[in-house]
């Protein structure tokens, strides 16, 4: 549907235009109701949707260099060293300086780091199965299809 898309609010329906067709405005408007499901469902157990990512991600590649994760994942760099920073002070990462660059930063998740992301990955995978609820299988996988395109990211799953 490409034209006007009004949305039933309480007894008003609020008309949203041509907004309502935005992508922008359409991707913000997920984001805010999967991160209100996944505060509803894992915040009780300190996690939050980026920092969690950023451990899994560290663990899948240890030793991979602040700067290059921070711009894969698209982190502006004064946020990811806080990031890193609030992670090195949990006890969850380890910072490593490379002996040939000394302007490099490794990350590794240190033993309880990983066994912060083993403990919690069982609950962070179900909440990625209830992303997909209001979605069939097939919508669900070329949603994703289309999103990793349109960020320019391989196409894997």
């Amino acid at each position: 549907m490409n034209g006007p898309v009004g949305e039933q609010i309480g007894d008003a329906a609020i008309e949203l235009g041509e907004v309502g067709s935005s992508l922008g405005f359409l991707l913000r408007m997920a984001q805010v109701k999967v991160f209100d499901q996944f505060y509803d469902k894992l915040a009780g157990h300190g996690l939050k949707p980026g920092e969690f990512t950023l451990l899994w991600v560290i663990g899948m590649n240890p030793g991979v260099r602040q700067g290059e994760i921070a711009r894969r994942l698209q982190i502006k760099p004064a946020h990811m060293t806080k990031l890193v920073q609030r992670n090195v002070d949990a006890g969850l990462l380890d910072r490593h300086v490379p002996e040939d660059d000394r302007r490099a930063v490794n990350l590794v998740l240190t033993n309880a780091g990983e066994e912060f992301v083993a403990e919690k990955k069982p609950e962070f995978l179900n909440f990625i199965e209830l992303e997909k609820i209001t979605l069939t299988g097939r919508e669900f996988e070329q949603l994703i299809s289309l999103l990793r395109k349109f960020n320019g990211m391989e196409c894997r799953a």
